[in-house]
């Protein structure tokens, strides 16, 4: 789908769908989400640039990702999407900055572009050119991360409190059971958005630094400040995600710490079974034997007299381990 954003008489003027090449050529910010192969050639035509490929833009290698060509800039890396929906992942998202346009070429729709594309509508002095286009477009992608960071960790803190809060009290097995299992998941979340995350500062951080590199032909005088914004704001966050990357490696380990120390306890009451069970059972053996000669068996006080045994012989282990301190 081909979105196109131009400015006419300070009015921002929205359309979708393929447009004449004149009116193409008049967009501040054109925008490619899943392109057929007619968009782009309509977008190549227009503007005069290579469009990439999804196979190139899924290239690794940071001289496929950061390069310049002419007089426009290729700026390619990988995005966050979908954590609201739960089917979050990375979309690798191309920006084409020309003098005339910017160019967005992608596969998903992280929010931080819907949000942007409403705020155009009220602002549009967003649109005033196409390098402030893009740094309020990263503006817009680092206030969705900051966010989502601090989303997941209040959701982080939300497990590991009833985890452990869950531990200390007596509660029942099955509720325990189920805060450790949600805290579990919880951190694996945590761990796999903050990951993803700081994969999109990354990309952001070299993009940036490439940017700011060429930013004496590519990026407007009135427009470098927020270059150095950027940049520091996309600092605190990497140290912000790190952080909560630590903390959630931290408090995982500490869960599965509770998680063993469950099981341990199970094990010893199931070895404490065990061994108080061990003396009854050789006495109920050996009265089992078909020995001839066993006097006991001919007395009336031979039945009560194994049960007591038995009795004693089971209880005399548990008090052994309690006294111990091993129960």
């Amino acid at each position: 789908m081909l979105t196109s954003y131009a400015l006419a008489e300070g009015r921002i003027m929205v359309r979708e769908g393929l447009l004449p090449t004149a009116e193409l050529s008049r967009a501040v910010w054109i925008d490619l989400l899943n392109p057929t192969a007619e968009e782009e050639r309509a977008v190549q035509a227009a503007l005069r640039l290579e469009v990439p490929t999804r196979e190139e833009m899924e290239e690794i290698e940071s001289s496929s990702r950061l390069y310049r060509e002419d007089d426009v800039l290729f700026l390619t890396a990988n995005f966050l999407y979908g954590v609201d929906g739960g089917e979050y992942g990375s979309t690798p998202i191309t920006f084409v900055l020309g003098g005339q346009a910017l160019v967005t070429v992608r596969y998903q729709t992280p929010k931080a572009f819907s949000v942007f594309s409403l705020r155009c509508q009220k602002s549009p002095g967003l649109l005033a050119s196409p390098d402030g286009v893009m740094l309020h477009l990263f503006e817009q992608i680092v206030d969705r991360l900051a966010d989502i960071l601090e989303r997941v960790g209040s959701d982080m803190d939300r497990a590991s409190a009833a985890a452990f809060r869950s531990a200390r009290a007596k509660v029942k097995a099955n509720q325990r059971d189920a805060d450790l299992r949600e805290a579990l998941i919880t951190l694996g979340q945590v761990g796999e958005v903050t990951t993803r995350a700081s994969e999109t500062l990354l990309g952001l951080t070299r993009i940036l630094t490439f940017v700011g590199a060429e930013k004496a032909t590519a990026v407007r005088k009135e427009n470098q400040a927020l270059i150095k914004t950027l940049v520091r704001d996309v600092r605190s966050l990497v140290d912000h995600a790190s952080f909560l990357n630590s903390k959630a490696n931290f408090l995982l380990d500490a869960v599965l710490g509770i998680i063993n120390v469950e099981q341990t306890n199970i094990i010893k009451t199931f070895t404490v079974a065990s061994v108080a069970l061990m003396p009854p059972t050789l006495i109920a053996s050996i009265y089992g034997m078909n020995f001839a000669h066993m006097p006991e068996l001919a007395e009336v006080w031979g039945y009560p007299l194994a049960l007591v045994l038995m009795v004693i012989s089971a209880l005399l282990p548990i008090f052994y381990f309690k006294r111990k301190g091993w129960l």
